[in-house]
């Protein structure tokens, strides 16, 4: 796919670019209710999901948001049939594969957050070539939550602190918040501002339990597989509209 280019959001959403988020992430659900709903294997589900990442990431890279995060696969996932995940971990790869060219054509950095523990040798591969080919590209960054935990996270960048304090590299006095944030995977990245839950579902699925302390939510009963362009849209234009207070009361009223 060719470079596509950028898109106005005052022209494409009636909305300021300053008014989008920096950072959406995306709890991507409905892929098996999608199968059923159609009478097919779940792995159906997944698969057809690519086609709703895919106009996701174009449309976010062409309205200059900074980062993406799509919530891939879930440290809980392990838990379904063995046939689909094995089946998810060779979508992965194919995917990966498939769509380095659009990632690299489009100027998308690609990084994953998550633990490497577990993922097969194949998914490693095709995830770590396109991070390398991707690294100083400076349009959209597409973090892939791919063997990912909201507390394995935090339990993880805990040990890490634990250990620097172990080597005399910093004082247990001296860990703050900016301290614990740089501990995580997603070092070096904004918070979510905004977290979109597909398929309706109002829970948040041990998802970036840290940086989303102070993001908009919004809820659509979409199920991932149908998410298109409009969905995304109508998310955007919601978050917009929105007064992010972060605690304060807000301005005073007008007059």
């Amino acid at each position: 796919m060719p470079t596509q280019p950028p898109l106005d959001p005052e022209q494409v959403l009636g909305v300021p670019r300053a008014r989008l988020p920096r950072h959406l992430a995306i709890i991507m659900d409905g892929n098996g209710r999608w199968a059923r709903q159609r009478n097919l294997p779940r792995i159906e589900g997944h698969r057809s999901a690519g086609t709703a990442v895919r106009e996701t990431v174009t449309h976010c890279a062409r309205l200059g948001l900074e980062c993406l995060t799509l919530y891939s696969f879930s440290l809980e996932n392990w838990k379904r049939p063995a046939s689909e995940v094995s089946g998810l971990m060779a979508l992965y790869a194919e995917y990966l594969a498939a769509e380095r060219p659009t990632i690299l054509e489009n100027k998308i950095r690609l990084v994953q957050i998550g633990r490497r523990d577990g993922l097969p040798p194949e998914v490693l591969a095709e995830l770590d070539r396109t991070i390398a080919l991707s690294r100083a590209n400076r349009g959209l960054t597409l973090c892939l939550a791919l063997n990912y935990g909201g507390r394995a996270e935090l339990t993880d960048a805990v040990r890490a602190l634990a250990a620097r304090v172990a080597r005399g590299e910093v004082r247990p006095d001296d860990i703050d918040e900016a301290a614990i944030s740089g501990a995580l995977y997603t070092a070096g990245l904004p918070d979510p501002d905004l977290v979109v839950r597909t398929a309706g579902e109002l829970r948040i699925s041990n998802f970036l339990l840290w940086q989303i302390s102070y993001a908009e939510l919004y809820v659509t009963p979409v199920l991932w597989p149908d998410f298109r362009a409009a969905d995304l849209y109508a998310a955007l234009r919601d978050f917009a509209g929105r007064e992010r207070r972060f605690g304060d009361i807000g301005p005073p009223p007008a007059g």
